[in-house]
């Protein structure tokens, strides 16, 4: 099997020092690839990109009207948040609202993601807990549909549980990938995560947007998600993190969601497309650099509107003196790539 390309290099002095390689897939909502770069089969977890997904059964089954969710809950749910104090003031919110405490969550004590918030819980000699981890608001949105349903809240995450088993046959039609063909593992918040090809995390994207999915009940909790995060992007990161910058100007034209191990997954609303990036080597700055790229490339934005987001693209490395010493950058043929694409 040959190698995936370079998609990121980073020089020193003018000279390649290193480089990423990766994946980039772009399918439209019947599934025809528009644009690939690399093995779009290559077989891969979504992560934290499965999050706009795993919240859906919540939705569909009257949870946002029973317990009188707002999109800013709704939006948490799909995030990995900082653990700032407006994500655990939205994430609390929920669970008062369910009638769950912070200690029902299964998801792991986590030093908040934000270094000035987990600093201030060291100086005061706080340890962490559940709801910082940045998965807190998914877990809350699984415990919402737990109560809902009336199944226990106990080891929600056990991938027999009725949650688990649902969120399962929601990814095998949005994903358009047999449940037979996944790998079952956990991820970092000890949640069930499966295996999925690039080219089927993209076509879920796409399919996220396209409001053609059979179920037409399906399409109405989509169209809620994508509602909550184009509108409260930072409850999907925070501040200085990728998906919060970039939706609080691309939003809703352009939605994204990152996942560990560099997985970066966007749809194009009005191309109703779906995108998936992979870095191989799991570095997670790279998949920004070329989403960035691609956003860039589109045409539709202007420059001076995305003038913010650019040093997500292309950036100077400075050492320790802060001088610079080289540069960060999404190959040239990559760029070039996606000029060719028609948006």
């Amino acid at each position: 099997m040959s190698a995936n390309p370079v998609l990121v290099e980073v020089y020193r002095g003018g000279v390649l020092e290193s480089f990423h390689r990766g994946v980039v897939c772009i399918v439209n909502a019947e599934g025809e690839i528009i644009f690939s770069a690399g093995n779009s089969h290559q077989l891969c977890y979504p992560r934290s990109a499965m999050k706009f997904m795993q919240v859906l059964p919540l939705i569909m089954s009257g949870g946002v009207e029973h317990f009188g969710l707002t999109l800013e809950e709704i939006a948490v749910m799909c995030g990995s948040h900082n653990a700032e104090p407006e994500h655990l003031r939205v994430v609390r919110s929920i669970l008062h609202k369910i009638n769950c405490t912070e200690e029902d969550l299964e998801c792991g004590a986590q030093y908040p993601t934000s270094k000035k918030h987990a600093d201030e819980l060291l100086c005061s000699g706080t340890p962490p807990s559940a709801i910082h981890n940045n998965c807190s608001g998914k877990h809350a949105g699984m415990l919402a549909w737990c109560r809902l349903m009336n199944v226990p809240v106990h080891n929600y995450i056990h991938t027999s549980h009725p949650l688990q088993q649902r969120i399962l046959e929601l990814c095998e039609l949005m994903y358009g990938y047999s449940r037979t063909d996944m790998q079952t593992a956990l991820d970092g918040c000890s949640a069930p995560i499966f295996s999925i090809p690039v080219y089927n995390q993209a076509w879920a994207y796409a399919r996220l947007v396209s409001g053609k999915m059979a179920d037409e009940h399906i399409n109405k909790a989509c169209s809620v998600v994508v509602k909550a995060v184009s509108e409260y992007p930072f409850m999907v990161a925070g501040t200085k993190r990728y998906c919060t910058d970039m939706m609080k100007i691309t939003a809703p034209e352009v939605i994204g969601k990152t996942g560990a191990e560099g997985i970066f997954c966007m749809s194009f609303t009005a191309r109703k497309w779906g995108v998936c990036i992979k870095i191989d080597d799991g570095k997670m700055q790279p998949q920004y650099n070329v989403a960035q790229a691609l956003i860039e490339s589109s045409g539709l934005f202007s420059g001076e509107i995305l003038t913010g987001l650019h040093a997500y693209a292309t950036y100077p490395v400075h050492n320790f003196n802060k001088l610079e010493t080289g540069e960060v950058r999404v190959t040239q043929s990559l760029i070039e790539a996606f000029r060719a694409i028609a948006f």
